[in-house]
């Protein structure tokens, strides 16, 4: 039997969401749940009328993703979790093709390719996942940047057990946090080349919008990773 896998949407405000929810409709994987999270939105939430009988849809007070996310991982039911953002897309096989990936690897988490859409869903940058060839490669690439977006992730749900949830005190970089967290505590992160997700840069992400504030915020959790990933990094450098 097919482990469950639940899709956890956090929502606010976005005029994207319908295209989201429609695109973890359309996987091929079964069984599947379907959480979408409303974090205190105040327009556009009348785009999920459609798909309310086939969605859990929760409401909370708006507190952020990383506390939305969290929200919707505590309600889960699957064995894996996927976190598909509201403005984003999964593409059909993406479920599919990532639980027989973490399956045949006994992996608790794992992330993959992506491409870069318009407001359009237009592709504009195909394949643009960073490329490493090798475990320590991937770990030296965070000493420099963030190489993992959080829409390719699945996890286990036990994962959390082990590493905690995300960060809610952290709004615009809690899914760094919690990679860090992540391999520091010794759990591989294997990657699967293929763009699986369909990333939408447009004028109204919060990376845009918050840019000033986020930059800020980067530059604390990215030193955490690196003072965390640095003495792994010059043993595996030393073997």
């Amino acid at each position: 039997m097919r482990p469950l896998v639940t899709i956890v949407i956090p929502f606010f405000n976005d005029p994207y969401v319908d295209q989201a929810v429609r695109s973890a409709l359309s996987q091929t994987y079964s069984p599947l749940e379907i959480i979408v999270v409303d974090d205190g939105s105040t327009s556009c939430a009348e785009r999920l009328g459609p798909y309310r009988s086939q969605i859990y849809y929760l409401g909370k007070a708006n507190g952020g993703t990383a506390s939305a996310l969290n929200h919707g991982i505590r309600h889960a039911s699957g064995e894996y979790v996927a976190w598909l953002s509201s403005d984003d897309l999964f593409y059909p096989e993406k479920i599919s093709r990532q639980v027989q990936f973490m399956l045949e690897h006994n992996a608790f988490i794992s992330h993959t390719n992506f491409n870069v859409i318009d407001a359009f869903s237009r592709v504009a940058t195909f394949r643009a996942g960073v490329s490493f060839t090798n475990i320590l490669d991937f770990y030296r690439i965070f000493m420099n940047g963030n190489p993992v977006n959080g829409c390719t992730v699945m996890m286990k749900k036990e994962l959390f057990l082990h590493v905690g949830l995300f960060n809610e005190g952290l709004p615009y970089t809690h899914d760094l946090d919690l990679w860090g967290r992540v391999i520091q505590a010794g759990f591989p992160f294997p990657y699967l080349d293929e763009p699986l997700v369909g990333y939408r840069q447009h004028e109204g992400m919060g990376t845009i919008r918050h840019k000033a504030v986020i930059q800020q915020e980067y530059a604390w959790t990215h030193s955490q990773v690196r003072n965390s990933l640095s003495p792994l990094i010059s043993m595996m450098e030393r073997s």
